[in-house]
C-alpha cells in the first residue's frame, strides 16, 4: 500500500510514473525529476489473484493504479508501448491491461507517453537489447539504490517493477533532452 505522504502537496519537481502492463503482473515505478537527477518514490507490482476470471483481474489493477495516480499525481505516465508477440493470446491479454491503464490515465487527465520496451532499454543501458537482469541492475545504478529497487516484489514479478522504472526513466531522459533543445517533452 502506498503511503498518502509520498508526495508533498507543493512537490516542485515533476513526477514521472512508469507502467509495466500485464493482467497477472503489472509493474509500476515512480520518480521525481529532481534538479540533481531522479529519485525512486516508489516502485512494486499490482498482482491480482490469477484464477480471477479476466475482467475482475482488470478490476482489481484499476482500483489499484486509480489509487497510485490519486496518491502521486505525476505529471506523466510512461506506459509500454503495444508490440508483436509470438503469443496472441498474450497480445490481446497484455491490450486489455494497456487499454484499461490509458482511461485510467485519461480519468486523471495525465499525459500518457508510450515507450516500446527496447527504448526503455536503450535508456537505461545504451543499448535495446538487453537481459531483465541487466536492466534491473542499471536502473539501481541510475537511481543511487543498493540492490534490486524491486527486492521485495513477488516472485517472478519483480521484473515487472523495474521494467516500469526503466519506462519512467526513458521519459525523463526524453525531458532532459527536450529541455536542452528547447522544446516540449511530448513526443
Amino acid at each position: 500500500m502506498i503511503p498518502d505522504d509520498l508526495v508533498p502537496e507543493n512537490c516542485p519537481w515533476p513526477i514521472v510514473l512508469g507502467l509495466d502492463p500485464g493482467t497477472r503482473h503489472a509493474g509500476y515505478g515512480a520518480v521525481v525529476v529532481a534538479p540533481d537527477g531522479p529519485r525512486l518514490i516508489t516502485c512494486g507490482v499490482i498482482s491480482p489473484r490469477g484464477r480471477d476470471p479476466i475482467a475482475r483481474r482488470l478490476g482489481a489493477i484499476q482500483v489499484e493504479l486509480e489509487t497510485l495516480l490519486s496518491k502521486l499525481r505525476p505529471t506523466s505516465v510512461a506506459l509500454e508501448s503495444a508490440f508483436a508477440a509470438l503469443n496472441i493470446r498474450s497480445a490481446l491479454r497484455i491490450g486489455e491491461a494497456r487499454g484499461m491503464m490509458l482511461a485510467a490515465c485519461a480519468r486523471f487527465d495525465v499525459e500518457v507517453v508510450e515507450y516500446a520496451p527496447a527504448q526503455a532499454k536503450k535508456a537505461v543501458l545504451g543499448h535495446g537489447a538487453g537481459s531483465k537482469e541487466q536492466v534491473a541492475r542499471m536502473v539501481a545504478v541510475l537511481l543511487g539504490i543498493e540492490g534490486d529497487p524491486a527486492e521485495s516484489g513477488a516472485l517472478g514479478a519483480r521484473e515487472d517493477a523495474t521494467d516500469a522504472l526503466a519506462l519512467a526513466l526513458a521519459h525523463v531522459h526524453r525531458m532532459r533532452v527536450s529541455e536542452r533543445l528547447g522544446g516540449s517533452s511530448r513526443a
